[in-house]
C-alpha cells in the first residue's frame, strides 16, 4: 500500500510541475469581458441556417453574425473595402478563414495579406489590427467564445 501513494504523490507532483511550465501569465492587453462569466453552454446537436442569424450592423463598414457552441464561436464577419478593425487583443484563440476578399493584418510588427482559401491563427493575447482590402468575409472560429461579443461589450468595434 505504501508502495500505491507513493506512485500517486510521485504522479501528482510532476503534474504540477507541467501545469507550472505551461501556465501563462494574464496579458495586460488583452480585452476585458472577453471571456464568459456565467456557465458554459449546454452541448446540444443544432443545425442553424446562416440566413436565419440576424447581422448586427458595427459601423457602416463592418457587420457580423456568429453562432455559439459550448467551447467554440463560429462568426461570419462582413468587412467593406477600406474597412479598418483597431488593435486589440483578446484572451481567445483566433483562427481566420477568408471566404472572399482580402485582408491584410497587422501583427507581431508585419503586415500579413490574407486573401481567399487562406487561413490565420491568432494565439491568444497577441495584438493584432486588419485592414479590408477589398470587400471580404470571413469566418472567424474564437475558443472560448468571444464574451465581449455575446454581451454587446465590444466597443472598439462600434
Amino acid at each position: 500500500m505504501k508502495k500505491k501513494k507513493l506512485r500517486r504523490t510521485a504522479g501528482k507532483k510532476s503534474a504540477t510541475r507541467k501545469t507550472k511550465k505551461t501556465a501563462r501569465p494574464a496579458s495586460k492587453i488583452a480585452l476585458k469581458g472577453t471571456v464568459r462569466k456565467s456557465k458554459p453552454l449546454k452541448a446540444e446537436l443544432r443545425h442553424i441556417p446562416w440566413s436565419s442569424v440576424e447581422v448586427e450592423a458595427l459601423n457602416p463598414l463592418l457587420g457580423r453574425h456568429f453562432v455559439v457552441g459550448q467551447n467554440v464561436m463560429l462568426a461570419r464577419v462582413l468587412l467593406k473595402k477600406g474597412c479598418i478593425v483597431p488593435e486589440h487583443s483578446h484572451h481567445n484563440e483566433q483562427i481566420s478563414y477568408l471566404v472572399e476578399g482580402a485582408l491584410k493584418f497587422g501583427i507581431d510588427g508585419k503586415e500579413i495579406v490574407v486573401s481567399e482559401g487562406e487561413v490565420l491563427i491568432i494565439p491568444p493575447n497577441m495584438p493584432h489590427s486588419a485592414e479590408a482590402l477589398a470587400d471580404a468575409v470571413s469566418l472567424d472560429i474564437f475558443n472560448p467564445p468571444r464574451a465581449d461579443w455575446i454581451n454587446k461589450t465590444d466597443a472598439y468595434l462600434r
